[in-house]
């Protein structure tokens, strides 16, 4: 039985403010709030809410066979939270239903996967930590910015304890091979890969209301129909997506929302069901490993990491951000750790590229990517200042990664005792506990004998009291014999 996974992301960039040379070391507020608060207003409004009120009237009229599953970037549901709580709280309301799964991505929707696997992993347990603050479960199921994945970042991906991850079903990576099967990573057998599919995707995403596609208009019987054609051994068909594909990449007018909503009774009538990546993960078991070398990403027609570190400028940039994550960690100030966080995001470095795309490129504020280049870089040297303010140049890298082992060192043997601290006490609760039992039977034991005691005092004085009054009499009697 063939089964659709459902998937869409959330995210809202951080908008950078114009930043001169001249404000080097002068200002350290590098963001454009209101436009911020403009285009996350505007996105909820015209994507997010319709978008979601369809789904959950999908979910209402199909209950517990059409599944889906989201993913909301950390800095996304800090945006969300200032400007459009009313998004989370319909999110809340999906969950409700049980029939949604909430996935883990890195925290800042950035690069660290390709830089630096401790500030990879702790971004991802931070996303994961407001996800179980939010929805109640911390996420089995991985998906990295971008979809970005390897070899090696599936091995990380497994240490971390996911049971899955989300990626490209890549033509040059696939070659003969279909994405819709179960894969697993080539260094990590444990850790099933579901696999984009990248036309039925993108022929919602990005060609649903272009007139001059072949394909137009697309109706949902035709869609699941093409679904239902695939051989009868591919089981899984996983279509992932921008939420802000409803509404904004395609206008809502292209009734958009009355396609997505005829999905389910289409696939019902065809036989194909609904699925969560969780489900599938526990359900269905991989056909063999698919070896990733190199990094592959749903950007682009190379679908690899070039719109981001495709030119020397971007490659300038990430390099020069990402020598200073381990300072940033050991600094854990909360003000460089929220910049850190909106700087890594990785529309900063897409805004850089110089390769033509069939997809726009939104730069924003900038002319140029040279000119996205020279203001980013003003920030960042702002930034690395203020870093090098708390960790001087002076302490190399040599010392930090000491420091760094013996805090993590500090870290493990606090958590040891910590553990042994509550299992003492656990034990200790526990003797206490039989100790009062046993205490009370005691008691128990003690009071009858206790009663008694009297009783047998009582009996044993009357005959005393009768032998002393037959005494009296004979006394009396004695003066007389005299």
């Amino acid at each position: 039985m063939k089964t659709i996974c459902l998937y869409f992301e959330i995210h809202q960039n951080i908008q950078l403010k114009r930043y001169r040379f001249f404000d080097i070391g002068t200002d350290h507020y590098y963001y454009d709030d209101y436009e911020d608060e403009r285009l996350i207003t505007d996105v909820a409004n015209r994507s997010y809410m319709p978008a979601l009120e369809a789904l959950g009237e999908m979910l209402k009229e199909h209950p517990g066979f059409f599944k889906v599953a989201f993913s909301l970037s950390g800095v996304g549901m800090e945006q969300l939270e200032i400007h459009a709580p009313q998004v989370l709280e319909k999110l809340q309301e999906l969950n409700q239903t049980g029939c949604v799964e909430f996935l883990a991505e890195p925290y800042s929707h950035g690069l660290a996967s390709l830089a630096n696997e401790e500030s990879f992993a702790k971004e991802v347990k931070r996303q994961c930590q407001k996800m179980k603050e939010y929805f109640g479960k911390e996420p089995q199921v991985l998906r990295n910015s971008s979809l970005i994945y390897s070899d090696e970042i599936g091995a990380q991906a497994a240490q971390m304890g996911f049971k899955g991850m989300l990626t490209e079903g890549a033509r040059h990576v696939l070659g003969w091979k279909s994405p819709h099967y179960v894969y697993n990573c080539a260094l990590a057998p444990n850790l099933k890969l579901l696999l984009r599919d990248v036309n039925l995707s993108d022929d919602i995403s990005l060609r649903f209301s272009n007139v001059e596609w072949e394909g137009y208009p697309l109706f949902a019987d035709n869609y699941v129909d093409r679904i239902a054609n695939f051989p009868g051994e591919e089981h899984v068909v996983n279509i992932f997506m921008e939420l802000s594909a409803l509404g904004v990449a395609q206008p809502l007018s292209s009734n958009i929302l009355d396609f997505l909503k005829a999905l389910p009774e289409c696939a019902k009538q065809r036989g194909i069901s609904f699925s969560t990546p969780s489900e599938i993960c526990d359900t269905m078991a991989s056909v063999g490993a698919l070896d990733v070398p190199d990094t592959l990403s749903w950007t682009d027609e190379e679908r690899d990491v070039s719109s981001w570190l495709g030119n020397p400028m971007q490659r300038e940039a990430f390099n020069k951000l990402y020598s200073v994550a381990d300072r940033v960690r050991i600094a854990d100030d909360p003000r460089i750790n929220q910049d850190w966080d909106y700087l890594q995001a990785s529309n900063n470095f897409r805004q850089m590229t110089t390769k033509p795309s069939q997809v726009g490129i939104d730069r924003g504020i900038y002319a140029s990517p040279f000119d996205a280049f020279t203001n980013y870089m003003n920030i960042l040297g702002d930034f690395i200042a203020r870093v090098n303010s708390l960790y001087p140049e002076s302490v190399d890298n040599d010392e930090l990664a000491s420091l760094l082992t013996t805090i993590k060192n500090q870290d493990e043997e606090i958590e040891m005792k910590n553990k042994e601290i509550i299992r003492l006490q656990t034990k200790i609760e526990k003797i206490e506990a039989a100790e009062e039992k046993l205490r009370a039977k005691l008691e128990k034991t003690k009071s009858p004998k206790a009663e008694a005691a009297p009783k047998a005092a009582k009996t044993a004085k009357k005959p005393a009291a009768k032998k002393a009054k037959a005494a009296e009499p004979k006394a009396e009697t004695e003066p007389k014999a005299e």
